[in-house]
């Protein structure tokens, strides 16, 4: 009896509540050992659609829990819609300490940036704005992930 009663008291988490209690992209942050195996993601794509405040509030538990990331590695932002502030990245919870922000500079295009960051291997996730990926660029992403033992986030807002 007094089982149930305990069972009934429980507190129970709205659902977005609870969706954000648990790892946002489980399968993003891959152990070690898949890491090592023949063929890891190391490619994953998030797209979002709607209002640009409904998005970001989508996007910032995953930012956040990537920013958290315990690697000594930095979470590497290439060419973040220009809403994505300084300030917004604070107001979101995320940690600044471990997130480097870079945009494409003259002749070099935001999937060139993408590709060199993942390849030197100095951040554990690039997540990147590059719209629709094609076959051919998702290989370049894939190869880059690879040699730099990091793993490729494209966010695709519609």
């Amino acid at each position: 009896m007094q089982q149930s009663i305990q069972a009934h008291q429980q507190v129970q988490l709205p659902l977005f509540e609870a969706f954000l209690a648990q790892p946002v992209l489980p399968g993003l942050k891959a152990s070690e050992q898949a890491r090592k195996s023949s063929h890891p993601e190391l490619f994953s794509e998030l797209s979002l659609r709607g209002a640009p405040e409904h998005c970001q509030s989508l996007l910032a538990p995953v930012l956040r829990e990537l920013s958290e990331e315990e690697e000594a590695r930095w979470l590497t932002l290439i060419a973040p819609p220009a809403s994505l502030t300084q300030a917004w990245l604070r107001d979101a919870g995320l940690n600044r300490e471990r997130i480097l922000l870079l945009h494409a500079r003259g002749n070099q295009s935001a999937l060139q940036l993408a590709c060199e960051a993942l390849r030197l291997g100095h951040s554990h996730t690039v997540v990147s704005w590059l719209g629709s990926v094609n076959a051919t660029a998702r290989q370049q992403l894939l190869r880059a992930a690879s040699v730099g033992n990091a793993q490729s986030l494209n966010i695709r807002l519609g």
